[in-house]
């Protein structure tokens, strides 16, 4: 980690969690599966950032999950998903998955294609309550995308169309051109955890590039400058 001040601290891309293993290329932001940094275990309730590449016709097989709320976002490919509730589909690029494990869901993941390389972020936040129903949601956000530079993708409230989640946080995806400036809000008592898939981006004057994180505390507002083509998600988390 790389402390600009107090409130601000970059998690660089290269010093993350990684594992190749033949049909999986994986980068954990947080401590996963043989991957152990006690110091980098979660931020509040956001619990994992995997970045994921998956060569074709390779994946993950029928594994379980119980009481977490996990996110998918596909950045290039497709994955098939096939769940124990009775779900089955493919998830493409500029579309969101939210499943809630509940009491307990087992499902697949594998790439849709046989001769491409599906890349796609997972990412696993803590439920505010355990022993819910199991539940799967999927949505194209494509028109969305279109329309404006930040998109709110999952909230607990399920406010401007974004997906359910049972947790009090707020997943945006931003798509921003190169020299596109926003400036987001942060309300009291909240925190942000940023994670840029691709491009660089400048934020009070600390250099954001491509898998990097940043978190952020104890701040009112982020002016988010965008240095090349870039493409973020933002948490706003308690």
């Amino acid at each position: 980690m790389v402390t600009h001040n107090e409130n601000m601290i970059l998690r660089p891309s290269a010093e993350r969690g990684h594992a190749d293993h033949e049909w999986l290329n994986t980068y954990h932001t947080f401590s996963f599966a043989d991957y152990y940094d006690p110091s980098h275990t979660g931020f509040g309730t956001l619990r994992v950032i995997n970045e994921d590449r998956i060569k074709g016709g390779t994946g993950f097989d029928t594994h379980p999950h119980h009481d977490m709320e996990i996110v998918s976002y596909i950045v290039s490919g497709g994955i098939e998903h096939q769940d124990s509730i009775g779900n089955k589909g493919v998830i493409l690029p500029q579309e969101v998955q939210i499943m809630s494990a509940g009491t307990g869901v087992e499902h697949s993941e594998r790439n849709h294609f046989k001769n491409q390389e599906t890349h796609f972020f997972q990412i696993w936040i803590l439920p505010d309550k355990k022993g819910i129903a199991p539940r799967y949601e999927q949505k194209s956000l494509k028109d969305q995308f279109n329309k404006q530079k930040l998109t709110l993708v999952v909230s607990k409230d399920e406010r401007d169309g974004s997906l359910l989640i049972n947790q009090d946080v707020d997943i945006y995806i931003a798509r921003l051109k190169m020299q596109e400036e926003i400036n987001f809000n942060i309300r009291s008592g909240r925190h942000v955890w940023l994670q840029l898939i691709k491009g660089n981006i400048q934020i009070n004057g600390i250099d954001v590039k491509s898998g990097d994180g940043l978190a952020v505390s104890n701040e009112k507002t982020l002016p988010i400058l965008s240095k090349a083509d870039s493409e973020f998600i933002l948490f706003d988390l308690r």
